[in-house]
């Protein structure tokens, strides 16, 4: 068994061990409880959170570093990336149609989480070792439960140094590059064409996040809606020439969320619907990211005194990420019947769906489409993984993170696409566990300025 067989099997095993029940009971269980405990209440506003994000209420006096959109736009092109072309992708071929039903579910509990996460990633804005202010759930454990509980924001911090790296989005952003573009021009050359693309990947994003946070969501805030309207129009275009099968896979989705029949991945709580459901979870928790913790860091840079505002923005990132751009994929995928007929996985049948409805120009487009939601990703996560590293070794060294981060574009690049799933995967649940531990004990004080907030807005 060669090095690469050896850190598969490794990596897969963490991530099932990382993966099981405590976990789902936290993210899914604590999620519906946050949903219960504030009685549905953000879902109200859903209207003045995008007057909000539009910039209505911004005040260039208040506290922080970036507007509401630049937030939404710097959390949203870590999220919206290569897990809702990829991920979807692996959704569907191991789980079948049903498995995007529970990405929903998981969507829709995940917006009530993100609403909690970002408002106290403002509540409980701590300092770092520089003096300037920062949030993220490091900060609010810290904060807002006290020294005590500084082994959870270590945990988190420490988790999200390896969960921040980018090696999942370039393995895929390489697959696409060598299977559209090298591939047909006779130019793949396995190991050697991919430490290229590497190479390549690594410059750009040297140049724009040794830049710092600013470059960053400027860069953000321009990258993200253009590619969520070119990336829509794509899938618009293979909807509509085949209208006449979107009904009959979206009933597909819902029947099989339940008869799991066609679930080809392992058992869980002794049984394939189990087994359906975690698997639907655990890619929606990685499409949206909700709970994990890597969100709330970019919103706690948001220029607002109103926690409750950057928790009502934060909410509009899940229904983007998951509701709209992961379903798009999903019917893309569905209604060519690629799924069925291609043994491709991951990007590349995303890829095949594309082709085989809009032939020559069809993959082209995604690939453009790929380049601008993997190359926004590889820039938020940096900003991610500095912010850990400051809190761990303080602000001065942060930039030292920005080198492994970009040492490990290169690994990205040269492995296997399920060994950098595995990986990611499991220090993601472990950067939830000391998320939604947090959110969940301080979610009363969230409560309790909802009431305030809301109460206000409607006498004003």
């Amino acid at each position: 068994m060669d090095f690469l067989q050896t850190l598969e099997s490794i990596t897969s095993q963490a991530a099932s061990i990382a993966w099981g029940l405590p976990l789902l009971l936290i993210l899914i269980g604590g999620g519906l409880y946050l949903l219960i405990r504030i009685q549905f209440l953000p879902f109200r506003y859903l209207f003045h959170a995008i007057a909000i994000l539009r910039g209505k209420y911004d005040n260039e006096k208040d506290e922080g570093e970036i507007s509401h959109f630049q937030a939404l736009t710097t959390a949203l092109s870590a999220t919206v990336g290569m897990g809702n072309i990829a991920g979807v992708a692996v959704a569907i071929s191991i789980g079948g149609p049903g498995a995007i039903f529970w990405m929903w579910v998981s969507a829709v509990i995940g917006m009530s989480t993100k609403f909690f996460t970002a408002t106290l990633a403002i509540l409980y804005r701590g300092k770092d070792s520089e003096g300037k202010i920062q949030g993220g759930p490091m900060y609010f454990i810290m904060e807002g439960l006290g020294k005590n509980w500084k082994p959870l924001a270590v945990l988190f911090s420490v988790s999200g140094l390896v969960g921040a790296l980018p090696v999942f989005n370039v393995n895929q952003l390489t697959q696409a590059i060598d299977d559209i573009l090298l591939k047909p021009a006779g130019l793949s050359a396995g190991f050697q064409s991919n430490l290229v693309v590497g190479i390549i990947l690594a410059i750009i994003t040297g140049v724009v996040i040794l830049g710092g946070l600013s470059r960053i969501s400027k860069t953000a805030e321009k990258l993200v809606p253009t590619m969520v309207i070119l990336y829509f129009g794509l899938v618009l275009v293979i909807l509509g020439l085949h209208y006449e099968v979107v009904p009959y896979y979206l009933k597909l989705i819902f029947t099989e969320a339940f008869s799991a029949s066609l679930f080809k991945g392992d058992a869980f709580l002794g049984g394939v619907l189990g087994g359906l459901i975690l698997l639907g979870i655990r890619r929606g928790a990685f499409s949206n990211e909700a709970g994990i913790g890597t969100a709330p860091m970019a919103h706690g840079a948001a220029k607002t005194n109103e926690p409750i505002r950057e928790g009502l923005v934060a909410m509009l990132g899940p229904a983007i990420d998951t509701l709209v751009i992961c379903t798009l994929t999903a019917l893309a995928i569905l209604v060519t019947g690629v799924w069925q007929t291609s043994d491709s996985n991951g990007v590349s049948l995303t890829a095949t769906a594309f082709e085989s409805t809009i032939p020559y120009i069809g993959k082209y487009a995604l690939l453009v489409c790929i380049l601008i939601f993997s190359v926004s990703s590889l820039f938020s996560y940096s900003y991610y993984g500095t912010k850990c590293m400051s809190f761990l070794f303080g602000a001065e060294k942060k930039n030292i993170y920005n080198y492994f981060y970009i040492g490990s574009i290169l690994l990205g690049a040269t492995t296997t696409l399920q060994t950098m799933l595995n990986l990611i995967d499991t220090f993601f649940a472990l950067m939830a566990i000391p998320t939604m531990t947090a959110t969940i004990i301080l979610a009363p004080k969230v409560v309790s300025e909802a009431k305030k907030y809301f109460s206000k807005l409607k006498k004003s």
